[in-house]
């Protein structure tokens, strides 16, 4: 299969590897390998009960981290496909992209960082690279998920408009290809999916949109004043902006790399610039979408509110933990005398669902 990919491309050959060395697989390349591992780790079955923009549980009909996560791995390995570089790489690096958000959303990520303002902070991406490199523990022989050098990579270079990590321990300037695709598949899924929830939540109405271009563009492009089901209506309309984002990102992509001549993975690594990219007028079109979501969605009352909520949540919970460490399991009180105490409390509450942290504030 590799043979086959583009000389840009992450494969076995070129890879650095595991930091512990493992037999190859009789059937399973590494980085399929690295997928399947993302998916059986506890940290991902947990993406189910955390918060994409509604709360699990209590509103059933909306994306949790874990749906969302699947989205952006179908788009990322559609797009993987048409640049000919590696679909497993990009489907491990999408399916954990996520891992290390807190429970209650971006809101919850804010509390923690806020509250580790002392000890270092905390920023999700960050901490989805602690998760597979520390947290998880599967294995007898070493702790983490040990996975590839360039899944971790491409983890830790995950950026966008909620994704700024500060620094990392990697050379390279930039992650591969593969990791690129992983950050611009989950900026066209949230978006869209985003929209999506907002207007079945009926916080956001059509009639607000008319000024944002790549709405109404899809609008006409499903006949959508002949569509007289809602559901089927802003549905079609959200895949609609997927496909136009899709189709424009591979169109882009791939004159882009033609005109930098870029031959070997080297060359994508020692470019600060990414070049998985958008047309600059669907670039244009993608940042009027996301202006208005932050200010008539995220920013929203009904959504600041619960956010306020989680503020006091998240804080009640960290006190508590500090205050009585054995409320802890064990493996994680094992990290206190190495990674201190408030870094180890920041650890377990980052890991839980919505759920079990609204539980374990009511054992109290």
């Amino acid at each position: 299969m590799s043979a086959e990919l583009a000389r840009y491309a992450v494969t076995e050959k070129k890879s650095r590897g595991r930091g512990f060395a493992e037999k190859p697989h009789r059937y399973r390349c590494d980085f399929e390998r690295d997928r399947d591992r993302i998916i059986h780790c506890s940290a991902f079955r947990r993406l189910e009960g955390k918060t994409q923009v509604f709360t699990p549980g209590l509103d059933d009909y909306y994306r949790t981290r874990l749906t969302h996560t699947i989205e952006v791995a179908q788009i990322g390995r559609t797009i993987a496909r048409a640049l000919n570089v590696s679909e497993p790489l990009t489907e491990a690096v999408c399916l954990a992209h996520d891992l290390g958000h807190a429970p209650f959303g971006h809101a919850g990520e804010t509390v923690l960082n806020n509250l580790m303002a002392e000890f270092g902070g905390f920023e999700h991406n960050t901490q989805t690279v602690r998760i597979v490199e520390l947290l998880e523990h599967p294995y007898p022989d070493f702790k983490g998920l040990n996975l590839m050098y360039e899944t971790r990579l491409g983890l830790a270079r995950h950026r966008g408009a909620y994704d700024n990590p500060s620094g990392d321990d990697f050379a390279e300037k930039n992650c591969s290809l593969e990791g690129q695709i992983a950050n611009i598949a989950d900026r066209i899924a949230y978006n869209c999916h985003d929209l999506e929830d907002g207007l079945r939540a009926r916080i956001l109405l059509p009639d607000q949109l008319s000024a944002v271009a790549i709405f109404t563009e899809a609008r006409k492009r499903i006949n959508a004043n002949k569509i007289t089901d809602h559901t089927i209506k802003r549905t079609r309309t959200a895949k609609a902006i997927i496909d136009k984002l899709v189709g424009d990102c591979i169109d882009a992509s791939k004159a882009g790399l033609a005109e930098v001549k870029v031959v070997c993975l080297h060359d994508v690594y020692s470019k600060t610039e990414n070049l998985v990219v958008f047309s600059p007028q669907s670039e244009s079109q993608l940042r009027q979408l996301e202006k208005f979501l932050l200010d008539n969605f995220y920013h929203h009352q009904t959504l600041l509110a619960s956010a306020e909520k989680t503020r006091t949540r998240l804080s009640s919970l960290f006190a508590k933990l500090c205050e009585n460490p054995d409320l802890m399991p064990g493996y994680f009180r094992s990290f206190i005398a190495e990674h201190g105490l408030e870094r180890t409390v920041c650890d377990y509450i980052a890991g839980m669902t919505d759920r079990f942290c609204l539980n374990m504030l009511e054992q109290s």
